[in-house]
């Protein structure tokens, strides 16, 4: 069997790369550990910058995200019982950002790739990237008890944090940077009216909060919780009292409360790989890093390294550029550090780490300081819709 590109995992990253080739005319077949139905059925963000939203447009996977999504402006920081808007628009030249759930996302890349043609195999056993120095890439994998070997250009490790591709490298080829957060978001979905039309991140003395959004009628609501909790340890009322404590009083009065359709309870860390590009395979999104949630990056993330190899893979292949291929991880990390950077700050500024009095003035000090000034919210604001691509040439 062989293809130009094979691409391990069919998560977001995976699909919307592969639908960029294919459309190219480049040949790809996207490999899955799980089934499609697993695949839909995790739950993960939804801001998309608009970077991801105009790749999904050039994947011409969009259609029913511009049907169904909401185009944001803006955001509320919350903290000292005041909530302070943070105008994106106006502040970063007209960018905006999309509120369209992660699972949307990948629904809409899976009916998209398979009305084209493209080829993705799910369940396939035992993937493993093999001889990715060499000039002959390839990855074997079982299908249906059958060893099968999937030749290759290129091969690119789509496959998230606990995938095969980064876990294939020699040890001492790569290096790891982490940082685990002390605590976790417990989140909810329910069908109930979002009490914000945009998103709410809150700081309080008893943690974190945010108030976020699916659609019109199906709201996504966290709160800061111990590592040590379980879902079980949480009711539905329980959360509702919880997440009212931590808003300023108008917000939390204005909180239409319901019965949950989905609870979970997701720790929190900051990680980097480095480099991303080994011989000819490539890492792509939570293979090689993770941020927290607080900056709405890691799909974002995943985005612009598809960006990035997306353009190197389409000038190699179809123009011989071979030599922008050692180009990626530079590029790549260059602004995924960034947004570490950001994520980090995001977090450090609005979750509870301790008791400490005087870290949570600082807290106070600096949302109010960031907030209080243009030049403050402008850097929030150019962060948040998302840094620049940078040009493949």
């Amino acid at each position: 069997m062989k293809t130009q590109v094979a691409i391990i995992g069919a998560g977001p990253s995976g699909l919307l790369l592969g639908q960029l080739l294919h459309l190219q005319g480049i040949d790809t077949v996207i490999l899955e550990a799980k089934s499609p139905e697993y695949v839909l059925s995790r739950i993960r963000a939804g801001v998309l910058e608009q970077g991801m939203v105009d790749l999904l447009r050039e994947a011409k996977a969009a259609e029913r995200m511009d049907r169904e999504g909401q185009v944001h402006d803006g955001f509320a920081l919350s903290f000292a019982g005041r909530e302070e808007r943070i105008d994106l628009k106006t502040l970063s030249g007209g960018k905006t950002v999309m509120v369209y759930g992660q699972t949307e996302v990948t629904r809409d890349l899976m009916a998209q790739r398979e009305a084209t043609g493209g080829i993705t195999i799910y369940e396939a056993q035992e993937v493993t990237p093999i001889d990715f120095y060499g000039d002959r890439p390839r990855v074997s994998f079982i299908k249906d008890g059958k060893r099968i070997e999937l030749e290759c250009d290129y091969i690119a490790g789509c496959d998230g944090f606990h995938g095969v591709s980064r876990k294939s490298v020699p040890a001492d080829a790569i290096k790891t940077f982490e940082r685990v957060y002390p605590f976790g978001w417990l989140g909810i979905l329910s069908r109930t009216k979002p009490v914000s039309d945009e998103l709410i991140y809150a700081n309080h003395e008893r943690g974190f909060a945010l108030c976020s959004m699916r659609s019109a009628t199906l709201s996504r609501y966290y709160v800061q919780c111990s590592l040590d909790d379980r879902v079980e340890d949480w009711s539905d009322e329980r959360f509702w009292n919880e997440l009212k404590s931590r808003l300023p009083a108008h917000t939390a009065a204005a909180l239409e409360t319901g019965p949950s359709i989905e609870k979970s309870i997701a720790p929190l860390r900051s990680f980097v790989a480095e480099p991303m590009q080994f011989g000819r395979m490539f890492l792509v999104g939570d293979a090689a890093h993770i941020v927290p949630p607080t900056g709405a990056k890691g799909l974002n993330l995943a985005a612009s390294d598809v960006y990035t190899l997306y353009h190197i893979l389409t000038r190699t292949l179809k123009d011989g550029r071979t030599d922008l291929v050692a180009k990626y991880s530079e590029i790549c990390l260059r602004r995924i550090w960034k947004a570490e950077r950001f994520s980090w700050w995001m977090t450090s500024m609005l979750h509870k780490f301790s008791d400490d009095a005087f870290n949570q003035r600082m807290q106070l000090a600096e949302l109010d300081y960031y907030t209080g000034s243009v030049a403050g919210r402008t850097t929030i604001a150019e962060n948040y819709v998302g840094l620049p691509y940078e040009r493949i040439d």
